[in-house]
């Protein structure tokens, strides 16, 4: 039905919001006058002015051990075939004094999402967006902080970010094959800034396009169903690592690492649901994770865990 909804608005011009959880089976679409009463609100900023601010998360990590057990069960799907790349995440109880509201306020980032009194996401990832016809995405693959020496060269140079990074530009170019044509790679592996609360991160990304036909509002929420869940927060091949996030993972997704988009009338733009904090009867939990191959290193995906809990 949500898919339907999304359609009808989009063949009549009518601006909405669009959100889905990771597994794309819960969605909510609300018309972009309807947000402040829905108690929702978002912000998508391609070159949003940093705001200074002084808090910080306090965490409690996964437990070391009890992550290499999902890593390694992990890695022995790889080993049997089933997957080539996937994205393990996992959610970590932090404190902070902000309610979910002062916390979306403060946040910077290019996509900002605050679901009522639920969850709140400060997103750098786009996931897809479409403009005069042209559907493009920008997946990200590859973390580094941005502070070592030579970082851009390091990053660009490594064996293990190159072949995942490669991976997910491939399975994003099947999936926009599925709904358009004349797919073709714009940029490859270029860097990007991102504060990272005390630091900044270089996160590498590259960009993915194709044709779409006119009148493709029609059936936009056609498109949305075809390219659900995100292929660069699931991995690839898509159906059997779903499947194994399901059973490795061993905690609910829910919204992280859905998605949220927003029709204006005429184009559409969205971004992954990544950089997610979430409210439950204990507090807050954030969650974050990686992209795992055959050739992750343990302690690495560990950090990297940690290293994407932040408040930028």
């Amino acid at each position: 039905m949500a898919f339907k909804k999304v359609n009808f608005l989009a063949s009549k011009g009518i601006p909405f919001l669009f959100i889905s959880d990771f597994n794309a089976k819960k969605f909510d679409v609300i018309p972009l006058d309807e947000l402040q009463r829905e108690d929702v609100e978002f912000c998508i900023c391609e070159s949003y002015k940093y705001k200074e601010h002084n808090h910080h998360l306090e965490t409690k990590p996964i437990d070391f051990n009890t992550y290499k057990l999902k890593f390694e069960a992990v890695i022995e799907k790889i080993k049997r075939g089933e997957t080539y790349i996937l994205n393990l995440t996992q959610a970590t109880p932090v404190k902070i004094e902000l309610s979910l509201k002062e916390i979306y306020t403060m946040a910077n980032a290019h996509y900002k999402l605050r679901y009522k009194d639920q969850f709140v996401c400060f997103s750098p990832e786009k996931f897809i967006q479409i403009q005069n016809n042209t559907i493009h995405t920008f997946p990200m693959k590859g973390t580094i902080d941005a502070s070592l020496k030579n970082a851009k060269e390091k990053i660009l140079a490594n064996e293990k970010e190159m072949a995942e990074h490669i991976m997910i530009v491939d399975l994003l170019r099947n999936d926009l094959s599925m709904v358009s044509s004349n797919v073709r790679v714009e940029k490859f592996r270029y860097t990007q800034k991102i504060a990272a609360g005390d630091k900044e991160l270089l996160q590498v990304s590259s960009h993915i396009c194709g044709d779409l036909e006119p009148q493709w509002q029609n059936r936009l929420g056609d498109i949305l169903e075809k390219l659900l869940p995100a292929g660069s927060i699931s991995g690839a091949p898509k159906k059997s690592t779903l499947d194994i996030i399901k059973s490795v993972e061993k905690y609910e997704r829910g919204f992280f690492s859905g998605i949220f988009g927003v029709f204006d009338g005429q184009n559409f733009d969205s971004g992954v649901m990544i950089r997610f904090i979430e409210k439950d009867r204990d507090g807050y939990i954030y969650k974050s994770g990686g992209g795992i191959t055959l050739e992750s290193d343990l302690s690495l995906e560990y950090q990297e865990l940690q290293d994407k809990i932040y408040l930028p």
